[in-house]
């Protein structure tokens, strides 16, 4: 479903971290101890210190460029690079959103979603503005596409993050609602901090990073989630304002790495839906990622400059499933249709359900072990810490 945003004048009014019209229900983010927000209008960094970036190389005339995202963005002194939130000042490359909070709150896992890691429980989840691509259709949009200053944020360190995680029993904290590559640093620095405090992390990215910077951090991530826009470099350049082969890289690495990864497309009709490209992406995803890779295959609702194409027809949701089990790929998902038999785990080799879900509850969860409870086979994922 839908993740949304949380703005200051939000909280001040409810005295809850909630997120727009996410239910009430969950558990305050903060204890008494949390720390005031820490509002900045026009980014003061008296109140968000600047950090210098970790991947970039200094140019002539006092130039940088930017070796974090495949943009490689080449920056002149006092302006920033395409995702906004990265400054050269006099030659060094600043991030200007560490510890610059814009949207939080505790997600079930199952929202990022996550099938297959700690599946019942929640993230503490995260995000500061700012993206590196720009999808067509981005459902938050409110935050990804605008400048830190142009939206209202709290200062939340690292340390801040991993406490209150522990403290409202979240064992993952989670990267999220925006894009996470972009607060790379911030990130990183968190992750390896919660890493020494038993809490794993998770980034849910569009997979646009350098191999490099990707294969740092995942020393310290628990998993991760792609947003995997299409299968063809038109959607990527037409949609999405990037290019499909930084991505494909992207997963290629993951899966060298052998961290724990799951895959979304978000299926929107007439761009992304033919038979053609379906059996094209899980064959290569057969080949390239094994079989085992959880596919969600996610309903399209019109948002942003995509308003003109109807929610996607179940139906489409259920020949792109079928069309994944044909190619030999264990776990399709159908997501957005909340009931339908599309969002539990069967085992592959029985063909019951091990994990039995209906919208972000878990009705039922058979696996023991990483092992299916009725036939002992095993079902991947990351099923403990």
């Amino acid at each position: 479903m839908k993740e949304e945003v949380i703005s200051r004048r939000t909280f001040l009014r409810t005295g809850i971290m909630c997120a727009g019209s996410i239910s009430l229900a969950y558990p305050l983010l903060f204890s008494e101890a949390a720390p005031a927000f820490q509002s900045a209008p026009g980014g003061l960094d008296a109140e968000f210190p600047v950090k210098e970036a970790m991947y970039y190389k200094q140019l002539e005339d006092l130039r940088v460029e930017c070796l974090l995202c495949p943009r490689n963005c080449k920056v002149a002194d006092r302006e920033r690079g395409y995702c906004g939130v990265r400054e050269n000042r006099g030659g060094k490359y600043y991030t200007l959103v560490h510890s610059r909070v814009c949207t939080m709150h505790i997600d079930p896992i199952e929202k990022k979603p996550f099938f297959h890691y700690l599946s019942g429980t929640n993230g503490y989840s995260i995000a500061t503005a700012g993206c590196n691509i720009e999808c067509k259709f981005c459902q938050n949009w409110q935050i990804s596409q605008f400048r830190p200053e142009q939206v209202e944020n709290i200062k939340l360190t690292p340390e801040d993050v991993v406490k209150y995680a522990r403290e409202n029993g979240c064992p993952t904290i989670a990267y999220t609602y925006s894009e996470p590559v972009v607060f790379y640093e911030y990130m990183y620095d968190t992750a390896r901090l919660g890493k020494e405090k038993g809490i794993g992390s998770v980034m849910v990215s569009n997979g646009y990073i350098k191999e490099e910077p990707l294969k740092e951090l995942c020393k310290y991530l628990s998993a991760v989630k792609i947003d995997f826009k299409a299968f063809t470099e038109k959607f990527y350049k037409e949609t999405c304002s990037g290019e499909l082969k930084p991505v494909l890289d992207t997963l290629i690495t993951l899966k060298k790495i052998g961290i724990w990864f799951e895959i979304v497309v978000l299926i929107i009709p007439t761009l992304n839906d033919t038979d053609k490209e379906l059996k094209e992406m899980c064959g290569w995803i057969k080949e390239n990622l094994g079989p085992d890779v959880p596919i969600h295959f996610s309903r399209y609702y019109p948002t942003y400059k995509i308003k003109n194409i109807p929610p996607t027809p179940v139906a489409t949701l259920e020949k792109a499933r079928k069309i994944a089990m044909d190619a030999g790929l264990n776990y399709p998902y159908i997501g957005n249709v909340p009931g339908h038999e599309g969002e539990s785990t069967f085992c592959p080799h029985c063909h019951k359900i091990a994990i039995k879900r209906v919208g972000y509850t878990i009705l039922h969860n058979s696996i023991k072990n990483g092992k299916c409870g009725d036939c002992q086979h095993p079902i991947s994922g990351v099923w403990q810490l």
